[in-house]
């Protein structure tokens, strides 16, 4: 490969790319975490949380609500984690589509930007997996290293 080429390619950047995707899963763990734990921890912040749900008509609010919010908890855990990668990122995606459409949709577009973020973090989760740099491969049966 030419010089010129590797300079507009990069193809060396390549073997970053597990450790890439660790950051992605680790910064989006951190946020689904601290978007939630509040309502993990406080009947008050739940209620609340119910109360949101009920006003932007979601069906069976005081089941949804806990439902929605101890995912996040969770899910946030298994990012970090890098267990059950794929199917928590699928319900992610599922989970924030069904956001986007019951809460955002009636709003500027901008302002969908954090929940269509976590609609294709939880789609290419979803794909791609955890990356050698989670516990996935080791329940997998595959060795951690491609």
């Amino acid at each position: 490969m030419t010089s010129l080429r590797r300079l507009l390619f990069l193809p060396g950047n390549a073997r970053f790319a597990d450790f890439g995707l660790l950051l992605l899963r680790l910064a989006t763990g951190v946020f689904l975490i601290y978007q939630s734990h509040d309502n993990v921890f406080s009947a008050a912040r739940m209620d609340e949380f119910v109360k949101f749900l009920t006003q932007f008509h979601f069906p069976l609010p005081e089941l949804m609500a806990p439902l929605s919010v101890y995912f996040q908890f969770v899910a946030g855990i298994g990012f970090i984690l890098g267990l059950f990668t794929r199917w928590l990122g699928l319900i992610t995606c599922f989970q924030f589509i069904v956001a986007v459409y019951m809460v955002h949709s009636p709003d500027a577009f901008p302002t969908w930007w954090p929940a269509l973020v976590l609609v294709f973090l939880g789609l290419y989760f979803g794909l791609r997996g955890s990356g050698r740099y989670g516990l996935d491969p080791l329940f997998e049966g595959r060795s951690s290293r491609r």
